[in-house]
């Protein structure tokens, strides 16, 4: 069994930590079954689930619902869910509701905000009401818009100062753990040595004390593969050949053997009844069509 405080005493020991993304009560409990240490309900969602082209558009309630179902799935295991777009940004107070709902609802474990140290007086208002937050810095998908596309982020000298200040800021706040996404690993590994608190990477170098990606990625579902997070499996191929054999056994008859049977009794006492009361000829289109 996996919780927060397991985790941060991994940490402590140098034991590194694996998290996935998950999306439903199925795969959560194969995936707790695998000994998983975290799953993470990703605004991914949007895109992986609902076919939108970007995270932005993931609606709150629907990651609520989803969250709940994870931990359902994987009562065992630390469950961190994803504070989509425009669910904090606007307005604190309406932040720490939202953020109520992950934890209430949606029975997550933690809450993650992608942010940067502009955030941090919302970060302490949900510390202080209880709400343990896993501060997303670095490269953040949300903010791609203002950047023409996803980017990596303190590749300069300057940008990865300003990463670190971002880091300690988040610490500093109250936040339990640190993601850093797409970030070059000397960046993160600075972060990982100045920090208090547990570093998740996304695509972030080895240095971090969790590594966290896409599940689709890793089992080879996807049509483009980060280079961080090369597959461990050929599910989507899988998937597709065993569609393509159950259209043959459709098409052929192949159905295997049928489980719902008759008694001889009721058998004989159906086909009786068919030969006394001829079976009426029902036709297709029940209605008239119009003229």
């Amino acid at each position: 069994m996996s919780t927060i405080r397991t985790l941060l005493k991994s940490a402590r020991q140098g034991t590194k930590f694996a998290c996935l993304t998950c999306y439903d009560a199925t795969t959560a409990r194969w995936l707790q079954s695998a000994g998983i240490d975290m799953l993470l309900v990703g605004d991914t969602a949007g895109e992986i689930v609902l076919g939108f082209p970007s995270t932005v558009h993931t609606p709150l309630g629907f990651l609520v619902t989803l969250t709940a179902g994870v931990k359902r799935g994987a009562p065992s295991t630390v469950v961190m869910a994803d504070m989509p777009f425009m669910s904090y940004q606007a307005d604190d107070a309406e932040a720490v509701r939202n953020a109520g709902r992950f934890m209430t609802e949606g029975m997550a474990d933690l809450v993650k905000l992608e942010v940067d140290r502009s955030f941090a007086g919302l970060v302490a208002k949900l510390a202080r009401a209880g709400v343990p937050v896993v501060a997303h810095v670095g490269s953040r998908p949300q903010q791609a818009k203002l950047h023409g596309g996803y980017y990596a982020a303190g590749k300069t000298a300057l940008g990865a100062l300003a990463l670190l200040e971002d880091a300690r800021a988040m610490v500093d706040a109250g936040a339990t753990m640190l993601l850093v996404e797409a970030a070059p690993a000397e960046v993160t590994a600075e972060i990982v040595r100045a920090s208090s608190v547990p570093v998740i990477g996304c695509g972030a170098g080895a240095e971090c004390q969790g590594q966290v990606i896409v599940l689709q990625d890793l089992l080879g579902m996807t049509h483009w593969q980060p280079a961080f997070a090369q597959p461990e499996a050929q599910i989507g191929a899988a998937i597709e050949s065993a569609a393509k054999g159950w259209i043959a056994r459709v098409r052929e008859g192949r159905l295997g053997e049928h489980p719902y049977t008759m008694s001889d009794e009721e058998r004989q006492a159906f086909r009786e009844h068919l030969e006394r009361r001829p079976p009426q000829v029902v036709p297709l289109v029940t209605t008239e069509p119009k003229a």
